[in-house]
């Protein structure tokens, strides 16, 4: 199994969405969608990543790695997005180095969640 990127479809960005406009998060997903996803990864639309405070949110897992979700992200955001995705597939446990991680992985994240089962070194 690979890397999923889920996308909160549901996303109203802290901001009242007119009756019948599109949801932030779901422009965001469709916006991810239209582009071609980094190998090894698959972009996932959900329904609710309990951020709503955050803005439109995204997360980032596989199996046997860390996981992350990262909020406050935009349409502008759409490439350095799929740039993070793409350097997190191509990791062995999740963890991207600082420093190679795009400017919103690095400012915007709200979780890192430690993989499931946990490593028994780190026990």
């Amino acid at each position: 199994m690979g890397t999923t990127l889920y996308v909160c479809t549901t996303c109203k960005a802290g901001e009242p969405v007119p009756e019948g406009d599109p949801r932030p998060g779901a422009q965001l997903h469709a916006a991810l969608t239209a582009e071609p996803a980094p190998d090894g990864v698959r972009i996932i639309g959900v329904e609710c990543l309990s951020a709503c405070n955050t803005g439109c949110a995204i997360s980032l897992s596989k199996p046997g790695a860390w996981s992350y979700v990262y909020g406050r992200l935009t349409l502008d955001d759409v490439p350095a997005i799929l740039e993070g995705a793409a350097k997190y597939a191509a990791t062995q446990d999740g963890i991207v180095p600082w420093r190679d991680r795009p400017t919103v992985f690095r400012k915007q994240s709200i979780a890192r969640i430690p993989p499931h089962p946990l490593p028994e070194a780190a026990e």
